[in-house]
């Protein structure tokens, strides 16, 4: 993961895409500020293979 100062590389992966048995994963990778967002991160964000807006959570 790439550091600068407080922010972090973080990976956001698709809660509903396991679920529904399709094939393939939706991840979008962006930054967040560290001392700003302690908790994990979560976004409503498109899935492509879903063909729509879905919540996208950060994982590891």
């Amino acid at each position: 993961m790439a550091k600068r100062g407080n922010r972090v590389q973080v990976i956001l992966e698709c809660t509903e895409h396991k679920e529904s048995g399709k094939p393939g994963t939706s991840r979008y990778i962006t930054t967040k500020n560290k001392k700003n967002t302690p908790d994990r991160m979560e976004i409503k964000k498109f899935n492509s293979i879903l063909k729509r807006m879905t919540v996208h959570k950060e994982i590891k």
